[in-house]
């Protein structure tokens, strides 16, 4: 009897997963969850941002994540668990984000101090306050400056798995160097996310894997190790301040004393973080080809398992490490949650409200179209955030509610096809999944069933199961991806699609495609 701990830093919140195994039995004992904003209000974030200095700049604190890992590890010693058993951790987090660690970084992690929290300690590690994170869209210049060192935009992709993106993080650690080249010296090791919690857990530097890695824009997905030239182009003696790239199952290292002591926790195993989608397509059992998982979060993604890479000819889907060795394709929408947050409050909504005014309009919207980028978007390329209507009256609340699950669904839907792949079976995960009326549209668009999870959050789960797998390679076990997440990755209660509406909608999309290409000044609006 075995246990093993995941945790997933979200934009907002950190969750927590506690598996206890028994041979073929596998049941999730522990589970919480906190909001940043809630549980460390000191730090001033707002969904887990800090207050910003321009709509495209986004940044986050560091020490925040590290003390909501604290305030975590507290409630799981509370928790009564014999966490003796606990045999490994491992982790997920946002994808992109970069901190940047000074040449005192190695020695305050090793010396933390357990009677106190350790975000006021790691400051003076830090040769950089604040991290930018995936919502930051300020990079375009880098951008276009790798773009032209690297060959172009398509050479690009088919090396790195993606076009050079503003939020990805290789874009933004030129611009940091542009910006504050004293800073960017005085930087010996810029870690993703993932990597500075591992690093935290562990007390030392923890390694990269290929799964984050090649959110970067920097890792050759054939050899899932940097790649040389795209270091070169993009700062000084990059090469020398970034960790190693390892294995997803790799051991970091042990739980530090810090932990230990402060918490009363075990010397578990610390498996290298991954990024939270490459987590969520284990927490969401896609080991195979052919199923596809739609994750419902602060951003909206579509992602699912690949054998072989295929790139996205329009450049706007990502190819990914998977935490299986093998590849993931994923095409990420800004626009999440907080899109449709910002409907349900521009009138006045409860939750229940916008289900039910979801409920009482007719699929198809009467062909009135809403483009929800209240942020700027990713998917298309939307640098100048504002919803764009079509036929759609500003004061109308029924049509903005089903226009924003219509539209988030009908893009992901379009900007999808590129993975060559007709789903029949989809998973839905993130918070927008507990609600049955969205699902419904999901499963009305596709033309497929939808699944949802008895566990909700996928990528935490992922983790876990991460860990537990990392575990068993590191004992020399003789352990697949199948036996892992079998029994596990249960779904329960399927929507199924209504043909008659997948038929409104099959008509609907060549709409959408032309109100899209309208707005993005590439086409004639068309008559709604």
């Amino acid at each position: 009897m075995s246990l093993y701990l995941g945790l997933d830093s979200s934009t907002q919140s950190l969750t927590a997963i506690v598996l206890d195994v028994d041979g073929n039995r596998t049941e999730a004992v522990f589970e919480s969850s906190l909001q940043f904003d809630d549980a460390l209000p000191q730090y001033g974030t707002r969904h887990g941002v800090l207050p910003r200095s321009e709509p495209s700049v986004a940044v986050s604190s560091p020490p925040l994540w590290a003390d909501a890992l604290d305030v975590m590890m507290a409630r799981i010693a509370a928790s009564g668990l014999d966490l003796q058993r606990l045999e490994a951790i491992a982790g997920s987090a946002q994808q992109h984000g970069s901190v940047y660690f000074n040449a005192n970084a190695a020695s305050v992690l090793a010396q933390l101090d357990p009677a106190h929290r350790p975000g006021a300690q790691l400051a003076p590690a830090l040769s950089r306050l604040v991290a930018p994170i995936w919502m930051d869209s300020s990079t375009s210049a880098e951008c276009a400056e790798l773009t032209a060192a690297l060959g172009g935009s398509t050479t690009l992709a088919e090396r790195t798995g993606s076009r050079a993106f503003e939020r990805f993080t290789g874009p933004q650690i030129r611009k940091f160097f542009k910006t504050d080249p004293a800073a960017y010296a005085a930087t010996a090791r810029i870690h993703l996310v993932s990597s500075f919690l591992a690093s935290l857990l562990a007390g030392h530097d923890a390694p990269i894997d290929p799964g984050d890695a090649s959110g970067t824009n920097l890792m050759d997905l054939a050899t899932a190790q940097w790649w040389p030239a795209a270091l070169e182009a993009t700062s000084p003696s990059l090469a020398r301040k970034l960790p190693r790239i390892a294995p997803s199952w790799t051991i970091a290292g042990t739980l530090s004393r810090y932990w230990q002591r402060r918490h009363r926790l075990p010397a578990a195993r610390v498996v290298s973080w991954s990024g939270d989608n490459p987590c969520s397509l284990i927490g969401t059992g896609l080991v195979r080809e052919g199923v596809a998982a739609i994750s419902l979060g602060t951003s909206d993604t579509i992602f699912g398992l690949m054998r072989a890479p295929r790139i996205d000819p329009t450049l706007t889907g990502h190819v990914f490490g998977a935490p299986t060795g093998d590849y993931m394709g994923l095409t990420c929408f800004a626009n999440g949650s907080l899109a449709r947050e910002r409907v349900r409050d521009m009138f006045g909504l409860t939750w229940s409200g916008f289900s039910q005014a979801l409920a009482a309009t007719p699929p198809g919207n009467n062909g009135r179209v809403l483009l929800p980028w209240f942020d700027p978007e990713i998917t298309p390329p939307v640098l100048v955030a504002g919803a764009r209507r079509y036929g759609l009256a500003e004061d109308d609340g029924p049509g903005h509610v089903r226009g924003v699950v219509e539209g988030q669904m009908l893009s992901i839907a379009r900007h999808s096809k590129w993975m060559g792949v007709e789903f029949d079976d989809i998973r839905a995960t993130g918070g927008a999944a507990a609600n049955r009326e969205i699902l419904q549209v999901m499963a009305d668009v596709f033309g497929a069933e939808v699944h949802r999870f008895a566990v909700g959050n996928s990528a935490c789960l992922g983790a876990a199961l991460r860990a537990r797998h990392a575990h068993a390679v590191a004992a020399g076990d003789d352990v697949s991806w199948d036996d892992i997440v079998r029994n596990v990755v249960a779904t329960v209660d399927p929507v199924k699609p209504d043909p008659s509406r997948h038929a409104i909608y099959q008509e609907l999309m060549s709409v959408h495609a032309a109100c899209e290409a309208h707005a993005l000044g590439r086409g004639p609006a068309r008559a709604t």
